[in-house]
């Protein structure tokens, strides 16, 4: 009887099934890898095409070839020649020198040292990493939204991997932060990741000085240490602005609504009085036709995004008062007219007249405030009359106006309705700050009077950016020549009055028909 042996065929059968099962291991944790984490290495304890960690470039001097040895650096044998061949391309080496000399003249300035621990933010392919090594700061890496290993790791800019406190140099180039749709929070995590005392640089392409102010503005606990104007190193961003900031407080927290100004008056910066000084002139002679003359000036208005970069604003907000319907200015003007820089604004619509209403439950992105904009909370009377020299009405509706209930005239023959009136100045306050770009839009019925000087009683004025303001006085009726309008006492003059005091005090506004 002989004795029990295997089956070579069943030897070889069991050691295929084995290698099979191995490869799919290896494969199902080569997708998972790729598929969820979006990196080709080290995920946990697992690698894959795992880089050494001192690489070499070969980085091509002007008119010859020279290989250039980096701590950090990548390896052509180990990054495959797709890779290899962006690493040694013209464009590639070009902006890996451009910001070997940017970091070598902070590093000769003092915000830069060869200890740093330095992230790069929101750079796709590492070269400003490569630069950091290449000029001797050593613990240095960048994020992108996707991995370039060794040099990038994944990470977005309005949400960094990494704790607070965590670097002593930040850098953000070729304006990124300006391209951003999150700047605010792109600049927040730039302070938050920063050491206290820690640098970060930022290269930016406007230069006016509205957006200089607004950039500054973004960067909470950073005090501006110096800025300067360079040449940039491609066409798609020919100048540029360095800007050094010092992080100098600890807490990272935004102050809420703290408007720039102490207490309730503030004083509007200078930089807002230069865009006042380029605005178009107002209209000195009172018109005949005031509803022709003021609306053909619209024509005329030099907006404020026509003059200056918006692109460092936290938030964008149009405030319509006394809107109306919504095809009166909000989507007959503002939406197809005011010039946003593909900024997306936040809406609010604020009427009294409960008659509009509804029409704003079916359009999206607006916030109606259905009150009336005073200088108080309190019950008000609200008056719609029917004015034969009022423009144009809607639907046979005629302009609605607010008045006290104490002192609603007995005599008065149109339709009479109780409103809540609220505090505008204070929603402007508890709704906003500095940060904000707010575009103001106001056709009151003569309440400016009452609304404007509160403004500037609270220092809300200071928190807004651009006013469109219709003022309403005595004008020549349209339908009764020579005959002028006795629904409202205050004349031209006064109005002019108005604007140009809203002006002296560095207040864009202009005339609204």
């Amino acid at each position: 009887m002989e004795p029990n042996t295997v089956k070579p065929g069943f030897l070889k059968n069991t050691l295929v099934r084995c290698f099979l099962v191995g490869v799919v291991m290896v494969l199902f944790r080569f997708a998972y890898v790729i598929t969820v984490t979006g990196e080709s290495c080290k995920v946990g304890n697992f690698c894959f095409l795992n880089l050494p960690e001192n690489l070499n470039f070969v980085i091509a001097s002007t008119g010859a070839s020279a290989a250039v040895a980096a701590d950090g650096a990548v390896s052509r044998s180990a990054v495959g020649p797709e890779r290899n061949d962006m690493y040694t391309s013209k464009d590639w080496i070009k902006a890996v020198h451009f910001y070997s000399a940017i970091f070598q003249d902070l590093i000769s300035q003092g915000f830069l040292s060869p200890k740093s621990k330095s992230l790069c933010v929101e750079t796709p392919t590492g070269q400003e990493v490569y630069a950091l090594k290449e000029s001797g700061v050593k613990d240095a890496v960048g994020i992108f939204k996707k991995a370039s290993r060794p040099l990038v790791i994944r990470g977005e800019a309005h949400r960094m991997p990494f704790a607070d406190n965590s670097f002593d140099f930040v850098f953000s180039g070729n304006g990124r932060l300006d391209k951003s749709p999150k700047a605010a929070e792109f600049a927040a995590e730039i302070v938050r990741t920063l050491r206290l005392e820690g640098f970060a640089v930022v290269h930016i392409g406007a230069k006016d000085t509205y957006s200089f102010h607004s950039f500054i503005d973004l960067f909470n606990c950073c005090k501006l240490v110096t800025s300067r104007d360079i040449d940039g190193f491609n066409s798609s961003m020919p100048h540029i602005r360095e800007m050094v900031l010092r992080k100098e407080c600890g807490a990272t927290n935004e102050v809420v609504n703290s408007g720039g100004n102490s207490g309730n008056k503030c004083s509007v910066p200078a930089h807002k009085l230069e865009l006042v000084r380029k605005a178009e002139p107002i209209i000195q002679i009172e018109p005949m036709k005031p509803w022709i003359t003021l609306k053909k000036n619209i024509q005329n208005v030099k907006y404020l995004p026509s003059m200056a970069d918006i692109s460092f604003k936290r938030r964008y907000a149009y405030v319509d008062v006394g809107a109306r319907s919504y095809g009166s200015s909000i989507g007959s003007w503002f939406k197809k007219q005011y010039p946003k820089q593909n900024k997306t604004f936040e809406v609010f619509a604020i009427e009294a007249d409960k008659i509009f209403h509804e029409q704003y439950k079916l359009k999206k992105g607006i916030t109606l405030l259905p009150y009336a904009a005073w200088v108080r909370n309190e019950t008000l009377s609200f008056e719609i009359n029917g004015d034969p020299g009022e423009k144009v009405k809607e639907k046979g509706r005629g302009m609605g106006r607010i008045q006290p209930v104490k002192s609603v005239n007995g005599g008065f023959d149109g339709e009479v309705d109780r409103i809540q009136g609220f505090d505008f100045a204070d929603w402007v306050k508890n709704t906003f700050t500095e940060k904000d770009f707010v575009v103001m839009k106001m056709d009151v019925e003569g309440t400016e009077f009452d609304l404007i000087p509160r403004l500037f009683e609270t220092g809300a004025i200071c928190l807004i950016d651009e006013v469109f303001l219709e003022c309403h006085y005595n004008r020549w009726q349209r339908t009764r020549p020579g005959e002028r309008s006795a629904k409202y006492e205050k004349t031209y003059g006064q109005c002019l009055d108005l604007f140009t005091s809203l002006r002296q005090s560095g207040v864009l506004v202009h005339q609204w028909w």
